[in-house]
């Protein structure tokens, strides 16, 4: 298949920091052949304790800039993002738009009768689509979410896996330390799938990153959008923020996120 003007056009995908660059490595090893623009927006991160109409403007001038650099599709590799501006994205955007959703079916599925604790930032906790999302599962009794203030920036800050589980210690409640899975439920997470497994021992831990970009390849193939190249693709990485600090650090986090591609 020839590739147009159009199907050679980049993806872009935004986080509000670090994290989604693990839904990037998902990508890469997904869609070899296709360009990126991966933009961390630093300067204004992490979102997850923000408020529901801020997240949702600066998605838009995310958006918007990217859009200005002639993406062929938005991923929106934020949860806490995807809760509060998807909808209006697809709305205004002329591209589509694919967004991360914590992987809750996915989880229950492997916990069987067990529960399944959700894992995610305060913003999404508290938002209308997460809450959807848990009664639509029909099984609200055995989804324990739980906010993680504070755990984007310990993340981002590169501490120790000991610090990490005892945060996850602290903040899980008692009846979480027998979940029979755990949801990732930001991107940022994944990052520290080791420290979640030792804190949650004989715990299936799930997330959204293969399902999101399994939905972005089928999207791009039923638009004609697909870059037909078996390999080749190039990233590009921006931040918002001091490109000295976080380039470098986009590049440890991105070695960091490439074992966890499924």
């Amino acid at each position: 298949m020839l590739c147009d003007e159009r199907c050679a056009r980049p993806i872009g995908v935004f986080d509000s920091g670090v994290g989604g660059l693990t839904v990037l490595a998902q990508l890469q090893k997904t869609l070899p052949g296709e360009d990126t623009i991966f933009l961390g927006d630093n300067a204004y991160g992490p979102y997850g304790d923000r408020d529901e109409a801020d997240i949702r403007q600066r998605s838009l001038e995310i958006a918007g800039r990217l859009m200005h650099m002639g993406i062929k599709a938005l991923l929106v590799a934020c949860n806490t993002a995807t809760s509060a501006a998807v909808q209006v994205l697809r709305a205004q955007l002329p591209v589509p738009v694919i967004g991360m959703e914590p992987a809750v079916l996915p989880a229950l599925e492997a916990a069987g009768a067990g529960q399944v604790a959700v894992l995610a930032t305060a913003a999404t906790v508290r938002q209308q689509k997460f809450k959807a999302l848990v009664q639509r599962t029909g099984r609200e009794a055995d989804i324990i979410p739980i906010g993680c203030p504070g755990l984007v920036e310990l993340i981002e800050g590169e501490r120790g896996e000991a610090q990490i589980v005892e945060y996850l210690l602290h903040h899980a409640p008692d009846r979480a330390r027998q979940a029979a899975a755990v949801v990732l439920g930001c991107t940022h997470y994944i990052l520290i799938r080791p420290a979640v497994a030792a804190a949650f021992p004989g715990a299936k831990v799930v997330d959204g990153n293969e399902g999101a970009v399994r939905h972005l390849k089928e999207v791009l193939e039923e638009a004609g959008l697909r870059n037909p190249r078996a390999a080749g693709g190039q990233t590009r990485l921006i931040t918002t923020g001091d490109e000295g600090i976080y380039l470098p650090l986009f590049d440890r986090m991105l070695e960091r996120a490439r074992p966890f591609a499924l």
